[in-house]
């Protein structure tokens, strides 16, 4: 009740998000399964997190999972009553076709997403039935590993991840849920009047935010950032070992007022040295520039911010560079028989 009130949902209701929640924030219910349960759908590669942090504050992105959250409650006992208990959760289906781990990297979207578990958690734990994840690449394991650390085992039994068979994924969703009530995207037959099989009519696709409706993020963690002025005419190497074969190397940097050159060398064992980045000009200065790069093999990797091109201007730097461990394998849960 606490929380509920810290957060004032009793009047989320009546709140407005900004726009950019509303046209790029991919939801929706497509229909109900055999008890009465509502089916919604998320089109994860179309989530562009980053572009929503770069107009929307942390804040309304939890408040708007909130109002959403409560929403699909209200349209659960509703169902309650008419169908019996078995209709009161949610089935979800998230399709991670595409899903793009670089911008999870980045730290706001990243903490982003940990809050909205962890406040799931805490306060909504009962609202899931069943959640099928489908179309789930190899690079999205290292994703799950770190969320699922924040969730409950309660939830985690409620999760069934899938590789891109549909014929596996498919029977499972199938199994309780008739096919005119899931997108053709998925084997259903649902469509748009025009024929969309994603059902864009019921659901929100979401998309990338036009980079015209950024504005400056002024909740930037300074703290996690090392800040360094290089000179005109001089460069920074950093040198970071990756001594375990598939760790990931991430990096976050922006500038301030200027442009700088950038990119990562591979040194090896055995001293040979290789461009797996290769040296260009970033206008981090105008954007976050963010990335990932899989370590394939171990080696020494030094990532580069290369001044020597100006000669009359220094260029102060914000960046975080780490090197994450590989992630364990996670287990594929097949489809129920």
């Amino acid at each position: 009740m606490e929380w509920r009130k810290q957060w004032e949902v009793d009047k989320l209701p009546e709140w407005e998000p900004p726009q950019v929640l509303n046209d790029y924030l991919p939801h929706g219910l497509c229909g109900f399964d055999k008890d009465g349960a509502p089916v919604a759908v998320v089109y994860f590669d179309s989530f562009d997190i980053y572009g929503i942090l770069h107009v929307a504050s942390r804040r309304d992105m939890i408040r708007v999972t909130i109002k959403r959250l409560e929403e699909y409650l209200k349209i659960c006992r509703e169902q309650m009553q008419k169908h019996g208990p078995a209709a009161g959760q949610v089935v979800v289906i998230f399709d991670m076709q595409g899903f793009n781990l670089r911008q999870y990297l980045w730290r706001p979207a990243g903490e982003v997403v940990i809050t909205l578990i962890q406040m799931y958690e805490a306060n909504y734990p009962e609202i899931l039935k069943t959640c099928y994840i489908v179309n789930a690449p190899k690079v999205f394991a290292f994703a799950f590993s770190v969320a699922k650390k924040f969730m409950d085992e309660y939830t985690l039994s409620k999760i069934q991840i899938y590789k891109t068979d549909p014929a596996k994924w498919q029977r499972a969703i199938f199994s309780n849920t008739s096919r005119d009530q899931v997108p053709a995207y998925f084997g259903g037959t649902l469509k748009d009047p025009d024929g969309n099989p994603k059902c864009g009519t019921k659901i929100c696709l979401g998309g990338k935010v036009p980079k015209e409706m950024y504005v400056t993020n002024t909740e930037k963690d300074k703290e996690n950032f090392t800040t360094v002025t290089i000179k005109k005419g001089g460069k920074l190497e950093l040198d970071l070992p990756a001594s375990e074969m598939g760790s990931i190397l991430s990096w976050e940097f922006r500038t301030e007022n200027h442009d700088i050159r950038f990119g990562i060398v591979k040194k090896d064992n055995n001293g040979s040295y290789k461009e797996v980045i290769p040296m260009r000009r970033v206008a981090a200065h105008q954007l976050d520039e963010i990335g990932i790069l899989n370590c394939e093999v171990p080696a020494t990797y030094s990532v580069v911010f290369d001044n020597t091109y100006s000669l009359l201007r220094n260029k102060k730097i914000h960046y975080s560079v780490r090197v994450l461990p590989p992630s364990e394998p996670q287990e594929i849960i097949p489809a129920s028989s």
